[in-house]
């Protein structure tokens, strides 16, 4: 007797198609990893490096701002607190959009 077979050879066949567009798809992944081998560590540090200061300078500038309307028109409401929030907010989406472009750009 034969065994059953649980698939149809179309099945199979669709299957087979999968697995050969997700070999495809690993096999450039890693040509494309090994072309930027060039990329060293201070590569990769200097990136950090930047995001990290796409945030520090508009939360900085944000500080600077509240404590001169502090110091100008004071309020029951501390504008430094507030523009310090305003510019981590106004950082992290720039860095999140810098990310996104590089990681478009791969």
């Amino acid at each position: 007797m034969k065994p059953p077979h649980n698939s149809s050879p179309k099945k199979r066949q669709q299957s087979e198609t999968e697995f050969q567009k997700q070999v495809r798809t690993k096999s450039a992944r890693k040509l494309q990893a090994r072309r930027r081998k060039d990329q060293s560590i201070w590569f990769n540090l200097g990136v950090i490096g930047l995001v990290g200061w796409s945030i520090t300078i508009p939360t900085l500038i944000g500080i600077a701002i509240g404590i001169w309307i502090d110091t100008r028109w004071p309020s029951q409401y501390s504008w430094t607190l507030m523009m310090l929030f305003i510019g981590i907010v106004l950082g992290c989406l720039n860095a999140w959009f810098w990310v996104q472009q590089e990681s478009r750009n791969e």
